[in-house]
């Protein structure tokens, strides 16, 4: 028998992803360790590596399809002296499983059940979408696809749904304009010009997390104003006396690295707001690492700074811009980006005053950084100009309280306008 070769899970959280190149054509050798294909995840494109020696003898899911369930069967190797050629055709020849669709197990059924079921298998249908349409009892005769060459996908069983349970007052379902086939949303710009925008994997699973964060994180929001010219005065001080290597400074610190060491300094100091939601419980962690939003093409991605409250700035400047560097090449591990106590989001850079920024589940908090802008503050019966930054922080109801939320960012609040205290 050949080996199936199934979509891997490349990271705790991936339920489907995207071949992006095969790196080996049917009938080649291949041992352990040689990389079979590149994988294209919600967050990153990864070398996908053979367990088994053999022959590939069948491509299943051609390079480029997308939305290929994990364990899904991708290919087919040929072991043990088995013909790869024989395999291939009799795969071909009993081709009932569409590419990137599990290969079913044999077990008795009836005439009706396998009718049915050849009539399922000859319609592109993805895995979950199919699990959905089971559980929701929908008939994907009557479901149009959206996603390659007509394949069904989540959203396209789910927009059924939604209309079969409360066609009255259920809300809009925005979806591609290929699926609309009974008078869909697109009617609604009919005569305008527009282009039809393909959302990747990331963006989907972005649209996902996000909107189940907003449904099911019970958010508040607590805003203070941190004056930075203390901060400034010595992040100038630091790249001043940073070491000189080939012409370069060996590294150039940031308001956002001095912002994450303070943020950490202020958990490991207020302990009990370092947590994250575990399935009915809180876990209390006793590293504060520290998930920061960096922008890449097609989304954005959040590596993580592991231990900062023990880092020097200067260790943190450093790995920042290389974390930020091979993110946006898509070249970190799953490790480097999953498994943060806590969030920034600076869009202070892109002269943002201040934002509220959703809760990254399961973390506890995230941390919104606006820009330093120039202020009158007051000083007694003195006004007087300073350089001031609005920060929000979003907590999670289940897990920190107001008072607690209210402490950790006083704590901040400290870190940051008295700078040397957060050099370690």
């Amino acid at each position: 028998m050949p080996i199936e070769i199934k979509m891997p899970a490349l990271s705790p959280t991936m339920e489907e992803g995207t071949i992006a190149t095969w790196l080996v054509a049917e009938g080649d050798e291949v041992k352990p360790g040689d990389v079979l294909a590149e994988i294209e995840t919600d967050k990153a494109t990864m070398e996908f590596e053979a367990t088994e020696e053999g022959t590939l003898a069948r491509i299943l899911v051609e390079a480029g399809s997308e939305n290929v369930a994990v364990n899904s069967v991708i290919a087919l190797l040929a072991v043990d002296g088995e013909d790869a050629g024989t395999i291939a055709a009799v795969e071909t020849e009993q081709a009932g499983t569409p590419a990137g669709e599990p290969i079913p197990a044999a077990e008795p059924e009836t005439t009706t059940e396998r009718q049915k079921t050849d009539k399922q298998h000859r319609t592109l249908v993805s895995p979950l979408a199919r699990r959905i349409a089971v559980e929701k009892g929908i008939d994907l005769a009557r479901v149009s696809g959206s996603g390659p060459r007509g394949r069904i996908v989540r959203i396209d069983v789910e927009a059924v749904a939604l209309n079969a349970v409360a066609p009255e007052q259920a809300a809009p379902v925005f979806v591609n304009e290929a699926s609309s086939a009974s008078a869909s949303q697109s009617d609604l710009y009919a005569g305008r010009s527009y282009d039809v925008v393909e959302l990747n994997t990331m963006r989907r699973t972005i649209a996902r997390r996000l909107t189940e964060a907003e449904q099911t994180v019970p958010h508040f929001y607590l805003r203070s104003d941190v004056e930075l010219d203390a901060l400034l005065a010595l992040r100038m001080q630091l790249n001043d006396a940073a070491p000189i290597v080939d012409g370069e400074p060996v590294y150039k610190t940031s308001v956002n690295d001095m912002v994450i060491k303070a943020l950490a300094l202020s958990l490991a100091e207020v302990p009990d707001a370092n947590v994250t939601w575990g399935d009915g419980n809180m876990r209390r962690h006793h590293s504060v690492d520290v998930s920061v939003a960096v922008s890449i093409e097609g989304g954005l991605i959040t590596p993580i700074i592991r231990d900062a409250q023990a880092k020097s700035i200067s260790t943190i400047s450093t790995e920042m811009k290389d974390l930020a560097t091979r993110a946006r090449a898509r070249q970190l591990t799953p490790e480097e980006f999953q498994g943060g106590t806590t969030s920034v989001s600076n869009l202070g850079m892109f002269g943002v005053s201040s934002f509220d920024a959703v809760i990254n589940p399961p973390q506890g908090t995230i941390l919104a950084v606006g820009a330093g802008e120039r202020r009158p503050v007051s000083r007694g019966d003195v006004i007087e100009s300073a350089t001031v930054m609005t920060v929000t922080l979003s907590v999670d109801h289940r897990l920190v309280d107001g008072a607690l939320g209210a402490e950790l960012l006083a704590v901040f609040k400290r870190y940051v306008e008295a700078p040397l205290t957060i050099l370690s």
